[in-house]
């Protein structure tokens, strides 16, 4: 899918992959921004496409909307905008790579505005030659060859008057900051993209040493990572490491991150992906889920409960094996509809084999439950009683007695 705009660089572009026989289709945004301007250029490219032969798609956008919707400029809902289409567009038509007419100056660009806002070595790298989805062969290429090309082929293209005005700061770049460093050395530009090599095979490095050192940190586990806190305290420097460790996994708050180092025990941090939790001795790293109901009903004579887990439920006549998976109840003791829950602060019980009641945020201490695990726990409960704490201990409450008429058995499936 090759993304044309009708301006010199995607026009020459597609006019390149064509001279290749490649098998590509064309795709064009209307933004809807410029009036007779923007439907000027759809025509266009709807004309050029057709000329040689290639199959076009279009669609128009209300960017104003989406900008007033979601308070984003102009050039963010732009971005948003066709990237999304583009992508939905690639997966009804089964195409795997979009092709975009990016060159050398866009690159310079982007290293320039990135570098006015603080970056650090991804963000000077310029734009990236090729993703798992998009690429862009002109990146080689600076815009005075594109166009020196262009006009050698007697090439006609659309020129965007948005693209003169210097109120948005990467046109300012573009008219008046590149052009002066152009003036103080006339290979500016060649000089940018061999720098941009050295940023690239020193990024390259620097991901191996950072995954060297995740293998031996980053712990693996059915949830994610256990990541060693003594491990993370002697990295130097500290803010560095943290940043490159966890902003894979979408964290920015680092200073956050510094401070669990030292931080009491449940403590956390999220992303908009994942949590990091202080444990005792390490991190604790997973995904976020949201789950839809956090509880779930069993009635009376009910045989099976399948969410949020597999557990089986029957009377019995006596008391056989035993488990951690499997209790025995006094069904005379259990007022249905029981609940199948998550614990919560507060949460108390009669623990089987014990004396007294235990809070469950004490008994979890005592038996070293990691946070993520206590974030799975699950709870059988008759009314605001702790039945079982599943899995693990069952309440005293609800235990076989010589008395016992009827005798309920809950066996978890795994």
């Amino acid at each position: 899918m090759l993304a044309c705009s009708g301006g010199l660089d995607s026009i020459v572009l597609m006019y390149l992959c064509k001279q290749l026989d490649l098998d590509f289709d064309v795709a064009h945004c209307n933004f809807r921004l410029r009036g007779e301007e923007s439907d000027g250029d759809e025509k266009f490219v709807l004309n050029f496409s057709e000329n040689l032969e290639i199959k076009f798609h279009v669609t128009h956008f209300d960017t104003l909307g989406y900008m007033n919707k979601n308070g984003v400029n102009v050039q963010i809902a732009a971005r948003d905008l066709r990237y999304a289409w583009f992508a939905e567009l690639m997966q009804q038509n089964d195409i795997f790579t979009l092709v975009t007419a990016h060159h050398a100056d866009d690159s310079l660009e982007t290293f320039l505005i990135n570098l006015s806002r603080g970056t650090g070595i991804d963000g000077l790298k310029g734009i990236p030659e090729k993703t798992e989805t998009i690429a862009r062969p002109l990146l080689g290429f600076s815009r005075n060859q594109i166009l020196a090309y262009a006009q050698s082929e007697e090439l006609l293209w659309r020129e965007d008057s948005s693209n003169n005005e210097v109120k948005y700061l990467r046109n300012k770049i573009r008219h008046e900051v590149i052009p002066s460093l152009k003036e103080l050395h006339p290979t500016f530009l060649e000089n940018f993209q061999k720098t941009q090599i050295y940023l690239s095979d020193t990024s390259k490095i620097l991901d191996n040493h950072i995954n060297i050192l995740k293998s031996k940190v980053f712990e693996k586990t059915e949830d994610g990572y256990r990541v060693a806190l003594n491990e993370l305290g002697v990295l130097y420097p500290q803010q560095s490491y943290i940043r490159m460790l966890f902003k894979p996994y979408g964290f920015t708050a680092f200073e956050d991150i510094a401070k669990l180092l030292k931080g009491l025990s449940g403590k956390e941090v999220y992303s908009k992906t994942h949590r990091l939790v202080r444990d005792r001795e390490h991190l604790l790293l997973t995904v976020l889920k949201h789950e839809e109901s956090l509880s779930y009903s069993i009635h009376s004579g009910q045989s099976t409960i399948s969410e949020p887990i597999q557990v089986q439920i029957s009377g019995v006549d006596r008391m056989n094996e035993t488990s951690n998976q499997i209790l025995y109840t006094d069904k005379a003791a259990l007022k249905y509809p029981l609940t199948v829950r998550k614990w919560k602060k507060g949460d108390y019980f009669y623990p089987f084999g014990m004396q007294g009641k235990k809070k469950l945020s004490k008994y979890f201490k005592d038996e070293k439950v990691d946070i993520i695990a206590k974030g799975k726990q699950w709870l059988l409960c008759s009314e605001d009683k702790i039945v079982w704490v599943i899995g693990r201990r069952g309440d005293r409450r609800f235990s076989v007695t010589d008395n016992t008429k009827e005798i309920i058995k809950f066996e978890v499936h795994t």
